[in-house]
């Protein structure tokens, strides 16, 4: 009996290294997969035949020990080691590596699936995919590129399909504005010749209509006709405004004309704009008629003056005999002028004129009022506003009353009103070569399309459009396992959970222990090639010592039938 079961032990004891070395084989085949983790086998002693309990002590004998012999051993556990491999460096940005105990969730055939191995790329629908085509899972973001943390959904990052602009909401002013020069007291004006009816009488009334209104002297024949196409080109701080037409109809009047001209002309005053001051004469910016004739008062500033000189006014190409005579007094003080484009929320560009005008002066202070005007806004008018800054006696900023400004969009399909601020905090009261201003920075800009991305450590993918916006793609989310030895293979460097490993607890990279990513490397396998190589040896010689038993127990089974020849 003690033979046999000497057999069945030692052929369990070879079963047992026969396991260790299939184990040790797989670690050693996978040393060179992504991610990989080695397992190792423990052995626990099985049951023993006990002979002999022993005995107790007593008062002349010490007791005898209990007399047992093993049968043999079986496999206590195939443990996994989870301890980070070593970090390689790669090409490829969506090649990703954990710094920690967390796990990559990925979508596959069986459900929601774990694994270590981040060599990922991305599918032809742009989704983020380990190289047997599982999706993997994080969260996303909305239409205004905020994450989504209520659930997890498939990454995607659509390279050369995703466009956008942004549109200007914040502009910075820079440059200087000098207190040396001379106060701006007056804005230009100029009379048109008069308009009179058919009776060669200069009209009374604004509500006149177009279509009936002379120049004196000659009433036979009308300025307008229904159906003329007007177009008004004046100069403005001597350059050419932006064009705009009014088109005549029967119902066209003389008022409308005016506000086609004061449109034009980005003139602002009363009543719209209450702030801006009326000069020594009394008469307001903006137009007017007067005795019969079109009174154009322009505001403050030499870079406001402007002039209507004969064939500014056409009608399809061809002049119109309405003249404006200038007054002897010109727009003056100390001015300045610059140009600059802002985007809509479509990126259309949109062309700015802002120009500052010394308003006021005291011994401690001296305040300058800016205009904003664009031709490019929707409608006829091309003002946008106005407002003020104020320097102290040593030039600082001291105050900005009203710097948001609202342009149209009226008729596109950009957001309406586009608003946009205004700071002049930068700007210097302190000036020895004059006034002037530029653009420093605005959060604007062009279409532009997703050209490059980037995953930070906290799984965040930041993607970059050539037109120089960042914006978030999404967040890799990582699952960690409070017994990661639980889990259970299920092939492709997959593990799903098991009844041992506990629920996933998901959260973002450097938080609850998931560890960290990085971006551009892979884990390597954490298979100990030395170590793997030592413990075959030594289970090669633990399955030959077994195979020895065998022999030997084998010979004196034959000793003993040899008895009975």
């Amino acid at each position: 009996m003690g033979l046999t079961t000497a057999l069945n032990t030692s052929l369990n004891g070879l079963a047992l290294n026969e396991t260790t070395i299939d184990v040790i084989g797989n670690n050693i085949a996978n040393a060179g997969t992504t991610g990989f983790k080695a397992s190792r086998v423990l052995f626990s002693t099985q049951l023993s035949r006990t002979l002999s309990f022993g005995s107790k002590p007593t008062d002349t004998s010490g007791g005898t020990n209990p007399r047992q012999i093993g049968l043999g051993a079986l496999t206590a556990t195939i443990i996994p080691d989870f301890t980070p491999g070593s970090i390689s460096a790669s090409t490829s940005p969506s090649d990703l590596a954990i710094q920690g105990d967390g796990f990559f969730i990925v979508n596959s055939s069986d459900g929601q699936v774990y694994t270590r191995n981040g060599n990922f790329r991305l599918d032809s629908s742009d989704k983020l995919s380990t190289s047997q085509g599982n999706r993997v899972l994080g969260y996303t973001v909305d239409s205004d590129f905020n994450l989504i943390t209520t659930g997890l959904s498939e990454i995607s990052i659509p390279l050369g399909s995703l466009h956008l602009a942004q549109q200007s909401s914040k502009l910075t002013l820079g440059g200087a504005l000098s207190p040396q020069g001379a106060l701006a007291t007056r804005g230009t004006l100029q009379t048109s010749n008069v308009l009179v009816d058919s009776t060669n009488t200069p009209i009374a009334s604004a509500a006149a209509l177009l279509t009936t209104v002379r120049n004196q002297g000659a009433p036979a024949t009308p300025l307008y006709t229904a159906g003329d196409v007007l177009k008004f080109t004046p100069q403005k701080g001597g350059r050419q405004v932006e064009a705009k037409s009014l088109t005549v109809t029967a119902t066209t009047t003389v008022q409308d004309l005016m506000t086609f001209f004061d449109n034009t002309l980005g003139l602002q005053g009363p009543p719209q704009f209450t702030a801006v001051p009326t000069d020594a004469d009394g008469i307001d910016v903006g137009a007017t008629l007067v005795g019969g004739a079109i009174q154009i008062k322009g505001n403050r500033g030499i870079v406001n003056d402007f002039d209507i000189a004969v064939g500014t006014l056409t009608n399809n190409g061809s002049v119109i005999p309405l003249s404006f005579s200038p007054n002897a007094n010109r727009a003056d003080g100390e001015s300045t002028v610059t140009t600059f484009t802002l985007y809509d929320s479509l990126g259309t560009p949109l062309t700015v004129r802002m120009s500052a005008v010394m308003e006021t002066q005291s011994s401690n202070n001296t305040t300058f009022r800016y205009f904003l005007e664009s031709a490019d806004q929707a409608g006829a008018d091309v003002v946008i506003g106005n407002s003020t800054v104020t320097f102290d006696n040593v030039g600082r900023v001291t105050a900005q009353p009203s710097n948001q400004f609202s342009l149209s969009r009226t008729g596109t399909a950009a957001v309406d009103p586009m608003l946009f601020s205004v700071d002049l905090s930068q700007i210097s009261g302190i000036s020895a070569t004059g006034s002037n201003l530029n653009l420093t920075n605005q959060d604007g800009t062009s279409p532009g399309t997703l050209t490059s991305y980037v995953i930070d450590e906290q799984g965040n993918i930041n993607g970059a459009f050539d037109n120089g916006i960042i914006r978030s793609l999404g967040q890799v989310v990582l699952a960690r396992f409070t017994n990661p030895a639980g889990l259970l293979q299920n092939g492709y460097d997959n593990f799903r959970e098991g009844i041992s490993s506990g629920l996933p607890q998901i959260a973002p990279p450097g938080e609850f222990g998931t560890g960290t990513i990085r971006s551009g490397s892979i884990e390597l396998s954490n298979t100990d090639i030395g170590r793997n190589l030592v413990d075959l040896i030594v289970a090669s010689t633990n399955y030959r010592g077994n195979a020895r038993v065998i022999s030997s127990v084998d010979q004196l089974v034959n000793e003993l039938l040899a008895l009975g020849r």
